[in-house]
């Protein structure tokens, strides 16, 4: 597996990592912990080091699988483990932005209690909080660097300038932002990312489900995680057709399937340091494997790129 160093976190790890969103249940229809146990087992067995995760994702319940089953199989110091605080919730579960650094010293603890560690490896600010004074966030930040408590600080979902503003008070080792085939929104922080040596997570790498090959177009996504207008009506069938096109170059040109090419595309972009594989069952690792040797040709980025852009015509 291809691997990385993170920052200030001292180590390599793999390129791929695993995300917890869906586990926690929030937006994908309820959580399996049983499943979710096994998926981090599977995960932590077939070498994937990166684990990121966040307090929100199942409130409180993504964090707390992590943490108990690192501390079954006794791997902790083989793990980083990436978690996030400044997105909190209140008892209807409503989350709202809170980066005030009495929030942070907050979360901390909870987040540490949960993951059943006393140390964070890569702490990250889950979205910007105009509300306080980055200045504030990054002060608190430093301080439980300072304390032991965590090694690295990222941000998340930030634009380019309030990474800026950000880092002009703390040392910034990682960003995370959404980012795969068909979203390029973000093309800017990829940019940013590779200028500044930012340890750059992409997030959704398979747009939801949408890149793996296995949605079809009788059943479209109910779940509010894809509420979006691209996993409905039209839009939902002419990326479908999008994704058959990427499948055939793929088998053609590398052996793989789409979703293999959809994770090397993003692996193989500069800037872009690992790629986060959110998984509610082990089974849904069982692609990883194919993701390693072979490196997507410069040809065929620009044929990948016409195959987007043949979307461009789509209603919204």
């Amino acid at each position: 597996m291809e691997q990385l160093q993170i920052g200030s976190v001292g180590r390599s790890v793999c390129r791929i990592g695993l995300g917890t969103w869906s586990m926690g249940g929030w937006m994908w229809g309820g959580a399996d912990e049983r499943s979710a146990r096994a998926t981090i087992e599977r995960a932590l067995e077939m070498g994937i080091d990166l684990i990121d995760t966040a307090p929100v994702y199942g409130f409180g319940l993504s964090e707390r699988l992590v943490g108990e089953v690192v501390e079954s199989l006794g791997v902790r110091d083989a793990v980083v483990i990436a978690t996030k605080c400044g997105l909190v919730w209140d008892d209807r579960q409503e989350p709202w932005r809170d980066s005030s650094a009495a929030s942070i010293r907050r979360e901390v603890q909870q987040s540490l209690d949960r993951l059943r560690t006393s140390w964070i490896d890569l702490y990250q600010v889950h979205w910007p909080d105009e509300a306080t004074p980055f200045e504030e966030t990054a002060a608190a930040l430093q301080d439980l660097v300072d304390e032991g408590l965590v090694k690295a600080v990222g941000v998340c979902n930030y634009s380019a300038e309030q990474m800026e503003r950000f880092a002009r008070a703390v040392r910034l080792d990682a960003t995370q932002f959404r980012y795969n085939i068909f979203e390029r929104a973000n093309e800017d922080l990829r940019e940013y990312a590779r200028r500044r040596g930012l340890f750059a997570m992409a997030y959704s790498p398979l747009a939801r489900g949408l890149l793996t090959g296995a949605m079809r177009a009788d059943r479209e996504p109910s779940d509010p995680a894809r509420r979006a207008p691209m996993y409905h009506g039209e839009q939902y069938r002419r990326h479908l057709a999008a994704v058959e096109a990427l499948d055939d170059l793929a088998q053609r040109r590398y052996g793989r399937r789409v979703i293999h090419l959809a994770v090397r595309w993003l692996l193989d972009r500069p800037g872009i340091s690992a790629v986060l594989w959110g998984a509610r069952k082990p089974e849904q690792l069982d692609q990883v494997e194919g993701v390693w040797g072979f490196e997507v040709e410069e040809p065929d980025f620009a044929a990948i790129d016409a195959i987007v852009e043949s979307l461009a015509d789509v209603p919204s």
